[in-house]
């Protein structure tokens, strides 16, 4: 048996950039003109709780669970807003179909492990056409670091497996799986990655 573990944001979904703008506008909305650093990749871990708590240690501000929870709802609110504004968001060419042949599959067991938030990655999977039925789904309500939220959605999968794959856009991505000693398989360009599923078949 093989786990084949997924990433959400710009892995499976064109989300990255709206995700990123929502982001900051929910946490400026909450906790006023704070500093932001320039981009995801300036932030360790880079994962939705992660990178509030370092938004409150970089601006000298006391952890805060009521505000914790008012940006989780902001952003929520907002992601819900941008969805009902534009329409739902696009899943990369040909995502959905290999996830619907890895979940059907007798040799491979599907799990999904993001950076993000329970609430909106269920948010954007199902606004983009995504049926995960019974797939273990780990994210930063989990765990706080990249590895150890991918290592709570191994755990998930009810088998043992012989291997492990994991596909994710992100350098934080490839460095959590050289911990775990994971295959990674990279998506996107920048990391010279599938730019699309179409005609993906795992083995």
């Amino acid at each position: 048996m093989h786990a084949v573990i997924f990433d959400i944001d710009g892995t499976i979904i064109d989300s990255s950039a709206e995700d990123d703008r929502i982001y900051r506008d929910s946490v400026r909305s909450v906790l006023g003109d704070v500093r932001l650093r320039n981009g995801l990749a300036d932030y360790d871990p880079v994962t939705d709780s992660g990178i509030l708590l370092q938004i409150f240690a970089d601006n000298g501000l006391p952890i805060d669970q009521q505000a914790i929870d008012s940006v989780k709802q902001a952003f929520f609110d907002q992601l819900q807003a941008h969805i009902d504004a534009l329409g739902p968001f696009k899943p990369l060419p040909g995502a959905r179909s290999v996830i619907q042949r890895i979940a059907a599959s007798d040799q491979h067991r599907l799990a999904f492990a993001t950076g993000g938030w329970r609430r909106s990655a269920t948010m954007k999977l199902l606004s983009a056409g995504f049926e995960i039925g019974a797939a273990p789904l780990a994210t930063s309500d989990d765990a706080i670091g990249r590895a150890d939220i991918m290592r709570v959605a191994l755990s998930e999968i009810d088998a043992d497996c012989a291997s492990v794959t994991y596909f994710g856009d992100g350098l934080w991505d490839e460095r959590a799986c050289r911990e775990l000693n994971w295959v990674f398989q990279p998506v996107g360009r920048d990391l010279g990655g599938l730019e699309t599923f179409d005609g993906l078949y795992m083995t």
